[in-house]
């Protein structure tokens, strides 16, 4: 077979950046070639998210610029994949004219046959969800620029089907991969020179692998990646607050190189919100979790996902949400206004109900303090000593690198003869609020 070209756009989580990356490994072996010009390909695909409604409208507009690729004088064949894929199902044949090929998150395996379906005339369509796929058998090909860090995912799906997430509709069920993969996988990853990887999942420490009698928890598999290399620094996201256990913690802090940062999404401040979100916890139990972190993590950095203006919410309850977000101190948040999406438990049952001017001056209140939080956050840090990990050349100097602390904290430092992949201490001289400015010891 004659190669050809794919061009792979991927827009969305982090789990959707591994997804690409498998799917390039499945079109390989067809003798497709990664491509990073969009003039050469002969194949398009627009990993898709539906989280929220401006990520789909982002994709809309890029596959009406892709009509131009059809009257060229090559075929090009143009296909939308992952979470938008699932939702709108068919419907992206009939409303963007411009697509030949619709494949959800567990078909990937489908797209040589889709492929040739689409090459004799046809348009290809597989939106099957699955109990069992995890692409585990599957080395995915590395797209990253640094070769420094990198994903690795031990598990797909989700179970909690919180009120206004389309995530267990467009990627199915929780399922976990078997952990001799995920071993393999990352031990293979630290012998070509990769110095950090992150462990993935819709919720990453619901992680259950069953063989038999036995199971293996996520705090166990946890400990297997950390005894790989004690060079290989280890992260993982997004973990639930209903499953961040007494235990894992005391994992964590047995390892030095279990990275001392939590990512741990409280969305709202108020119980009565998380209620009607079906977050399964409370704003005490939060806190408690929260507490819990600091009395086994004290030097752990803490990061978090927030959503205002949900359906009800009064100001009263957004008080909530800032007060809460004092009393943590987060390092660093993820923020965004409530989007309803279709098909969701709140867009059936629950009016949306906050006018949108309300939820953008929460959202921008809640940014503001975050803000502020996170200048005191890097504040504290000037003056202290840390172990950088090096990923690469700062976006603003070439005389300048940059990498991250443990704690998942940026540094900028003069460039010198440190290499990519390095490990170096920095002495914290001084800050922004988004980063930490220091000198090479």
């Amino acid at each position: 077979m004659s190669t050809r070209k794919l061009y792979i756009e991927t827009y969305g989580c982090q789990m959707n950046v591994l997804d690409s990356e498998v799917v390039a490994a499945i079109l390989q072996q067809q003798n497709y070639q990664l491509t990073g010009e969009l003039h050469e390909a002969d194949l398009v695909l627009v990993n898709t998210c539906s989280i929220r409604d401006n990520a789909e409208q982002r994709v809309r507009s890029r596959l009406q610029h892709f009509k131009g690729l059809k009257q060229g004088t090559r075929p090009v064949t143009v296909g939308v994949i992952g979470c938008m894929a699932e939702r709108l199902k068919e419907k992206l044949l009939e409303e963007e004219k411009v697509v030949d090929l619709v494949v959800g998150p567990d078909a990937y395996r489908e797209l040589p046959l889709l492929l040739q379906e689409v090459g004799s005339g046809q348009k290809g369509v597989n939106t099957l969800l699955s109990l069992e796929e995890t692409y585990g058998d599957i080395n995915p090909v590395r797209m990253d620029r640094n070769h420094v860090t990198s994903f690795v995912a031990i598990m797909r799906g989700c179970n909690n089907f919180c009120s206004y997430c389309v995530v267990p509709g467009t990627r199915g069920r929780e399922r976990s991969r078997d952990p001799e993969t995920i071993i393999r996988e990352t031990t293979e990853l630290f012998q070509r020179g990769y110095r950090e990887v992150t462990l993935l999942g819709q919720n990453v420490n619901s992680y259950r692998w069953k063989n038999g009698g036995n199971e293996l928890q996520f705090e166990k598999l946890l400990e297997r990646v950390a005894v790989i290399d004690p060079d290989l620094r280890v992260r993982f996201a997004t973990s639930h607050p209903k499953d961040m256990s007494d235990d894992l913690l005391k994992v964590m802090a047995a390892h030095p190189n279990l990275c001392r940062s939590v990512h741990l999404p409280v969305q709202s401040g108020s119980t009565e919100v998380l209620q009607r979100m079906k977050r399964r916890y409370t704003r005490e139990h939060y806190m408690d979790r929260i507490s819990a972190i600091r009395k086994y993590l004290p030097e752990a950095s803490i990061s978090t996902d927030i959503i205002t203006g949900f359906c009800g919410e009064t100001e009263a309850e957004h008080q909530q949400t800032l007060s809460l977000m004092k009393w943590v101190g987060y390092d660093f948040s993820y923020m965004f206004k409530y989007s309803e999406r279709p098909g969701t438990f709140a867009a059936e049952r629950y009016e949306d109900d906050v006018p949108d001017e309300i939820k953008t001056h929460r959202l921008n209140e809640v940014i503001d303090l975050q803000m502020r939080l996170s200048l005191e956050s890097k504040e504290r840090d000037v003056g202290r000593t840390f172990q950088v990990l090096v990923e690469g050349t700062s976006k603003k100097s070439d005389d300048h690198l940059y990498g991250r602390t443990s704690q998942n904290k940026v540094v900028v430092f003069p460039k010198r003869d440190i290499k990519r992949g390095d490990y170096i201490n920095i002495s914290v001289t001084d800050c922004t609020s988004a980063t930490l400015i220091g000198e090479v010891i």
